[in-house]
């Protein structure tokens, strides 16, 4: 499945964006390793009405389906947000890149600010140091002289930040239309192919 891509998912509003970034990422064969903070869990409970354990984690409770290889289907590889010893928080495990869908203030802060708290911030601060990608999807609306600040910093550190802002030019029909046209812009971040939007100029 070649070089994995890391995901986590914190605790802003948007967790739908995560759960299909992750269907995509999956069917497109990715091996794909993910943490969820406490606060992104409750997110993903009170929007998506879904119960995670995060000590006790199932892909089938997140994304309804085994966590099985099969044709062209990635694995999702799980680690708790506490967990340091977790090979994507260190450098020396190589990946393709690393998304945070959604991106809390709190994540953004800590990251900007070089301090890692958990897992996710920790692989952040990797992604950064060794020079690959990162892409922070924040959803926060609207923002204070600090979220600016914040985001400013990790793009001149080296990330890409991408906030869950859909666009309608592209004949945007539904919720999902709008929710794929976010996951569309971060695979393509990622250079990973995907048909999640129609391109402008497209017939």
């Amino acid at each position: 499945m070649g070089t994995p891509i890391c995901v986590g998912i914190t605790g802003a509003s948007g967790a739908v964006y995560a759960v299909r970034l992750l269907e995509v990422l999956i069917a497109s064969g990715l091996d794909v390793h993910l943490s969820i903070s406490p606060s992104g869990r409750e997110v993903i409970g009170q929007e998506l009405g879904l119960n995670i354990d995060l000590d006790r984690f199932e892909a089938s409770d997140l994304l309804g389906h085994p966590n099985e290889d099969s044709g062209q289907r990635g694995r999702l590889n799980y680690y708790p947000c506490g967990d340091f010893l977790a090979p994507m928080a260190s450098g020396s495990f190589l990946t393709r890149g690393m998304v945070i869908c959604p991106c809390s203030g709190t994540t953004l802060s800590a990251i900007a600010a070089g301090a890692s708290g958990n897992l996710i911030q920790r692989a952040a601060e990797v992604h950064l140091k060794e020079r690959r990608r990162l892409v922070l999807v924040p959803r926060e609306t609207p923002l204070s002289l600090t979220h600016i600040d914040n985001m400013r910093r990790v793009t001149e550190a080296g990330a890409t930040v991408l906030p869950a802002s859909p666009g309608w030019y592209h004949g945007a029909n539904s919720l999902d239309d709008l929710v794929d046209f976010i996951v569309g812009r971060i695979c393509d971040q990622l250079e990973i192919e995907n048909n999640c939007i129609t391109r402008w100029g497209s017939p």
